[in-house]
Formats: C-alpha cells, sequence, structure tokens
C-alpha cells in the first residue's frame, strides 16, 4: 500500500530541484484521500476525482473525515511556522492544512495525476508542490520546520532516516504508520520490538504513540492498523556530534540482537571495549543514553 508516490525512481519534474537513501522496507501504507464532506465552504472531493485507485501502489483511500481533522488538530500550530506535507494524495488533510493562512506551506508528491489533481481543486497550492520522491529531496525550507503525512508504509523507515538527516531543522513530526511500526519506534529498553529507530528516534525526539486509526477508515479497508506518532525535537539533549557513527554503532548492535554486545560490536569498537560491563548485554536490554555512553567512551569506530 502506498500513499499516491511510487518507491520507484521517476523522472524528476518539480517545481524545485532537491535530492537520499535508505533502505529499511516496512510493509505497504493506505494512500489518505478522503472522500466525505470537505471544510466549509469547498466542494466535497469525489471518490474518483483524483483518478484511479492504483493497485501497483496499493492505494486506500481515508474514509473518516473525523480522522482527517483529529491528525490535523495534533500539529503544534503556530503563526509563521513552515510546514510540509509529505503524500498530500488527494489532499484529506491538504484541505485543512491550507486554511491556515498564516504558515509557510509546501507539499511533496510523487503522483503526476494527484499534483494535477491538487492544483486544479486548491488554487492556494499552486507553486508550493514539489513533485518528487520524498528520499531524493533535499531540505525544502532554509529554517526551522515541522512535518505531516501519512506515510507510504513501504518507506516508512527511510522516512524517518531523513527526518534524521534534517533532524537540526525539524521542530516536529506528525505520521501515520503501520500501528506494528509505530509501536515498534515509541517502544522502550526490554521490549522484543525494541530496535534501530526506537534508539534513534528517542535519541534525538520525544516520541509519543497518539491514536490508533481502524482499517475500516479506508476503502478498501487494508489488513493492518494504523498508528500516528508525533516526534518533538529535544534539541540533541545527548550532544551527539557525529550523527553517522552513532547510528552505524546502533545498527551493528541490533543486526545481531540475539548475541551480546560484545560478539555483535567486536568488529566495530577498540579491544579495550569489549571488557566494559554492558558488553554483557544485549542490544535490546541498553537505553538510549547506554548507546551514547558506548558512542563517546570509545571513540572513532574500526573502519
Amino acid at each position: 500500500m502506498s500513499f499516491g508516490f511510487s518507491v520507484q525512481q521517476p523522472e524528476v519534474k518539480i517545481y524545485s530541484k532537491w535530492g537520499f537513501m535508505s533502505s529499511l522496507l516496512i510493509p505497504l501504507s493506505p494512500l489518505f484521500m478522503a472522500h466525505n464532506p470537505a471544510p466549509k465552504g469547498q466542494n466535497p472531493v469525489q471518490k474518483d476525482s483524483y483518478g484511479q485507485l492504483k493497485k501497483s501502489l496499493g492505494q486506500h483511500f481515508l474514509h473518516d473525515e473525523n480522522m482527517c481533522r483529529k491528525i490535523v488538530e495534533h500539529i503544534t500550530h503556530t503563526p509563521g511556522m513552515r510546514l510540509l506535507e509529505v503524500g498530500p494524495g488527494g489532499g484529506a488533510l491538504t484541505k485543512y492544512l491550507l486554511q491556515w493562512g498564516d504558515i509557510d506551506y509546501k507539499a511533496i508528491e510523487i503522483d503526476e495525476e494527484k499534483v494535477d489533481y491538487l492544483n486544479r481543486t486548491y488554487p492556494q497550492i499552486a507553486g508550493r508542490i514539489i513533485m518528487q520522491d520524498i528520499l531524493q529531496a533535499t531540505m525544502p525550507f532554509d529554517a526551522a520546520f515541522s512535518v505531516v503525512g501519512n506515510f507510504p508504509y513501504n518507506i516508512s523507515s527511510p522516512i524517518l532516516f531523513k527526518v534524521l538527516e534534517w533532524e537540526p531543522e525539524v521542530t516536529e513530526v506528525i505520521g501515520m504508520f503501520q500501528k506494528e511500526v509505530a509501536l515498534r519506534v515509541a517502544s522502550g529498553p526490554g521490549s522484543k520490538v525494541y530496535g534501530i529507530l526506537s534508539v534513534l528516534m528517542q535519541a534525538f525526539f520525544k516520541v509519543e504513540y497518539l491514536f490508533d486509526v481502524h482499517e475500516q477508515c479506508f476503502t478498501p479497508p487494508p489488513k493492518v492498523k494504523s498508528g500516528v506518532l508525533r516526534f518533538t525535537n529535544l534539541h540533541n539533549p545527548y550532544e551527539i556530534s557525529d550523527q553517522r557513527r552513532f547510528i552505524i554503532l546502533v545498527k551493528a548492535a541490533f543486526n545481531q540482537r540475539r548475541k551480546t554486545l560484545r560478539n555483535a560490536l567486536k568488529s566495530i569498537l577498540p579491544a579495550e571495549a569489549l571488557t566494559d560491563k554492558l558488553m554483557d548485554k544485549r542490544a535490546e536490554q541498553l537505553a538510549v543514553a547506554d548507546f551514547v555512553y558506548l558512542y563517546k567512551e570509545y571513540g572513532t569506530l574500526k573502519s
């Protein structure tokens, strides 16, 4: 399932010129495009008015306007804020966001059919759409901004790595994920689902699981439930100066999560690190602060 943009590398047609990477893939996600009554003063969006469902993208349409409003209401709206919507699709959230006349809004969307629909339906969006793959995008603003999106589940992990790449400027993220993935990212040490993104995102952001989204909110219903997360930037509380090195350490620890850290990290840490008492534990037993300690205490990783 996806949200109206493909993971394939498209020809970049753009109102901008931007450009990433990541290979962690997770099951696909619904396309959140509502076809219930729109905000006052706007025409209702018909189910087929922005194109056919694309089975190749696993598209599903959100038909619950209450859920659309609920997601938007959880954004920290402040006058003058900059906001990037990822994958607006048919405008399920967009039509509410465009009512905020006091913000600097941009959207990134890869599906040309949806871009054409948005430009026809919402004249005020003209010039604000970047037609490109989010994973290939560069920073959309030159100052701090927030992100909102009903993220395609097949690239939800790469999107979070993109958020980490932009972390110094990303103040908040409100995102829809497959529920299983959302719970994993928000989990703490000792949990069987605690993993790489749990540690990395929590090292830089406060992570909150906000609410579930039932599969019956969509047409056709997907086979999985969804969940909405909020990420609030903590402004690098652990003072991690080399994010890339920290990511390498955390990935190595969890890539062999059944082994003790002594075995999982022996190829990248110096010999003296292997005598540390933390080396008797497995990755899932370490708090974020423990990973930061290893990162800072043992200096440069082996090449």
